[in-house]
């Protein structure tokens, strides 16, 4: 005769799932990391040009400030030392930028646009304001005032 098993083991009722304090997808560092990952990608599809955007940054700074120190469109730009010297390495490497001594001060250098470099940020300038109207297009124009007034206050 076949024995049914009806006695149940000391078993608990499953835990309600506490919420965790630590939530990825409400974070702020999360959050400015997906939107910069889908302003990257309008960027790159929309620029016209092999460029990225730390080298259009600092065309586009240039094109703004005028020759400055390497040092100085750094800071301009937000890169560190390492970062704003392979950028100018590459943009003269195509002919896009040029050094040249300071002539006050003999031992600082430059970076200043060539002819064509100039002439690739004037043209590229346009792309360069439709992909942020892109990026913002999701919001009516007071959250556009509001976000961008917020992300600079937390600068």
């Amino acid at each position: 005769m076949a024995r049914s098993v009806t006695a149940k083991k000391n078993v608990k009722p499953a835990k309600a799932f506490n919420r965790p304090p630590y939530v990825l997808d409400e974070q702020v560092g999360f959050i400015l990391r997906q939107v910069w990952q889908r302003h990257s990608s309008i960027f790159a599809r929309d620029i016209g040009t092999n460029l990225t955007p730390t080298q259009w940054a600092a065309l586009s700074k240039l094109a703004e400030t005028g020759p400055c120190s390497q040092n100085q469109l750094g800071r301009l730009t937000a890169m560190d030392v390492a970062t704003i010297k392979g950028v100018i390495d590459r943009l003269t490497a195509r002919g896009l930028t040029e050094t040249c001594q300071d002539p006050d001060d003999g031992r600082r250098l430059l970076v200043s646009l060539t002819r064509a470099g100039q002439q690739l940020a004037e043209k590229l300038a346009p792309n360069a304001l439709a992909i942020t109207r892109e990026t913002l297009a999701p919001l009516d124009a007071r959250e556009r005032e509001t976000l961008m007034a917020l992300l600079n206050k937390l600068r």
